[in-house]
């Protein structure tokens, strides 16, 4: 196993600071040699592997996904884009063939017509300034322009695309959208038993929602945005008292 994935391990759930220093080295085996079946560490938001090193730049607390992908999770609202997360964007304009989308960034993405299912010269996506797409980064680094796409690696929408005709969008923090990503995700979970609603979760912290009645809509972003500092308890009781209320 990678050092740093040992070490890890033991700063699961502890605050870093930026600063914070983990060595990569590779261990070795008994006869002296770099074992080459040591595991990789992949490292997410909030680190930054330099050579042997691993830096923290980001305050937070550390988390991990099995088997070896950690990141800081901090309560910042200034999403900087990475290559394949999933956002919501706003269509803000249109150059030729390229779409410019607002994904919350310090500058816009830029979305071909041709990144969509289906798209041909002949046959254009219905793209219009202000729609909101659901789409993931091809390309996302400090020296590009960052370029979404709404298909998958087989050309594939897989739910991806122009989306939220009706419904509600706003703003989260990165943190919160992480643990509403989170697969079996409690808060999730605990809202769909007071009343179904449709729900979109981008990891630059938009979430968009969608009930039956504007009024029930209203409610389940109201009570996402209220949760994020609550404890389990607090927020089972929350929900709770707002399913009786509501029957």
């Amino acid at each position: 196993m990678d050092t740093v994935h040992a070490r890890f391990r033991e700063k699961i759930g502890e605050v870093l600071l930026p600063g914070d220093l983990f060595s990569c080295s590779l261990p070795e085996s008994e006869d002296g040699n770099v074992s080459i079946k040591s595991e990789k560490t992949i490292c997410g938001p909030g680190l930054r592997r330099n050579g042997d090193e691993v830096h923290v730049f980001k305050s937070g607390i550390l988390r991990h996904k099995h088997p070896n992908l950690y990141w800081i999770d901090s309560q910042q609202r200034r999403y900087v884009p990475a290559k394949g997360e999933s956002v919501i964007g706003i269509v803000t304009a249109k150059s030729g063939d390229i779409f410019k989308v607002d994904v919350g960034g310090s500058e816009q993405a830029s979305l071909s017509y041709l990144a969509f299912e289906g798209a041909t010269k002949r046959n254009r996506p219905n793209v219009q300034v202000g729609d909101l797409v659901y789409g993931q980064f091809a390309i996302a680094n400090k020296d590009m322009e960052p370029e979404l796409v709404c298909i998958d690696s087989c050309g594939r929408a897989n739910g991806m695309g122009v989306f939220g005709a009706d419904g509600l969008l706003f703003k989260v923090s990165l943190g919160l959208v992480r643990r509403l990503l989170a697969p079996h995700s409690e808060i999730v979970k605990d809202l769909e038993k007071i009343f179904p609603f449709e729900l979109v979760v981008g990891l630059n912290g938009r979430v968009w929602v969608k009930a039956k009645t504007v009024q029930q809509t209203l409610i389940v972003a109201n009570l996402l945005e209220t949760c994020e500092n609550m404890t389990s308890q607090q927020r089972q009781t929350l929900f709770k008292k707002v399913s009786e209320g509501s029957l």
